[in-house]
C-alpha cells in the first residue's frame, strides 16, 4: 500500500507561472491526502465445467453505513459484458474496476448482472436463468474503514460450484454464492504437488468441516494458491483427479492474515 506525502509550500514565488505549477500541485496534493483508491478484481474456485459465462454489467460500492439504498457509486469498469470466471483460478484474476474514493467507511458492494449467463458443460452450451434479484444487484458485506492516501484492493470470490443449480436436461439456474476478501484480512496457502499431471484438487477445510476455499494445480508445475482465508487452522485436503496416485491431507496448516503459508512441495503416493 502506498501512502502519499503532503508538501506544503511554505514560500510565495514572485513568478506568475511559478506561482500557478504551485498552486496546482498544492490541490493535487490536498485531493489524495483526503482520498483513498479502491479497486475490485475476480477469482474464481474450480468446477466441473468447461466455460462459466458471467454477464457483468457494474460494480458499485456504498460509501456509507445507513440503511437506506442510496449512496452507491459506481467502480470505472475497464470492459462491461461476459467473463469466462474459469479463467481466472490458482492465484489468476482480472481488475473488474477502481474508483477514488474520500476516507471514511465502506458497507457493501454490489454486482450488478446482465442477463447473458451460461455454461458450458460437456461441451454443449446452456443458457443460465438468472433471478431478477441478482440482475439489480447482489450485495456484498464489506464494513470497512478506508483511511487517506491508501490503495485498497478487494478481491470477489466467484464460487461456481455452489452457484450452479443443474436442474436437469441441460436445464441451469444461477444463483451467485460469493465472498469478498482482501490481504488484510486474509491470508493464503501456496505450494506445489508432485506429480503435476495428477490434475489434483486443493480444499482448505476447518476443523468443522467447512470448506473455504479451493484450487486446481496447476498441471503443468504442479503449483497452486489458495488465497481469501480467514486467520486460523486448517486441513488442507489433495484430491487427484487423474491417474493411480492417492489423495493426500496436510493437517495442522496455519494461516495469518496479510501472509501466505508455503507448503512447498507435497508428494503424492500410489
Amino acid at each position: 500500500m502506498k501512502r502519499t506525502l503532503i508538501i506544503f509550500n511554505l514560500f510565495f514565488s514572485v513568478f506568475i507561472i511559478q506561482s500557478c505549477s504551485k498552486s496546482t500541485d498544492t490541490a493535487s496534493s490536498n485531493t489524495s491526502a483526503q482520498t483513498a483508491t479502491f479497486s475490485v478484481s475476480l477469482v474464481d474456485a474450480p468446477v466441473a465445467y468447461d466455460k462459466v459465462l458471467i454477464d457483468i454489467q457494474d460494480v458499485q460500492v456504498k460509501a456509507s453505513t445507513d440503511a437506506s439504498d442510496t449512496g452507491w457509486k459506481s467502480l470505472t469498469i475497464g470492459r462491461k459484458g461476459v467473463y469466462n470466471v474459469l479463467d481466472f483460478k490458482n492465484g489468476l484474476d482480472t481488475l473488474l474496476g477502481k474508483i477514488t474514493l474520500p476516507a471514511g467507511t465502506i458497507s457493501q458492494l454490489r454486482l450488478v448482472l446482465g442477463t447473458n449467463n451460461s455454461v458450458v458443460y460437456n461441451g454443449i452450451s446452456s443458457s443460465m436463468q438468472t433471478p431478477s434479484a441478482q440482475q439489480s444487484g447482489l450485495k456484498l458485506l464489506i464494513n470497512a474503514t478506508i483511511q487517506a492516501g491508501v490503495d485498497y484492493k478487494y478481491w470477489i470470490d466467484f464460487d461456481a460450484a455452489k452457484s450452479i443449480v443443474h436442474t436437469g436436461n441441460n436445464n441451469f439456474i444461477l444463483k451467485p454464492v460469493i465472498k469478498v476478501f482482501n490481504e488484510a484480512t486474509s491470508g493464503a496457502i501456496k505450494g506445489v504437488v508432485s506429480p503435476a499431471n495428477t490434475k489434483s484438487v486443493l480444499f482448505a477445510i476447518t476443523s468443522a468441516n467447512d470448506t473455504v476455499a479451493s484450487t486446481q494445480a496447476d498441471t503443468t508445475t504442479g503449483s497452486f494458491l489458495l488465497r481469501g482465508i480467514a486467520a486460523g487452522n486448517y486441513a488442507v485436503n489433495i484430491h487427484v483427479t487423474n491417474g493411480s496416485y492417492k489423495d493426500s491431507t496436510k493437517n495442522n496448516v496455519t494461516v495469518t492474515n496479510g501472509f501466505v503459508t508455503d507448503l512447498t512441495t507435497i508428494t503424492l503416493h500410489q
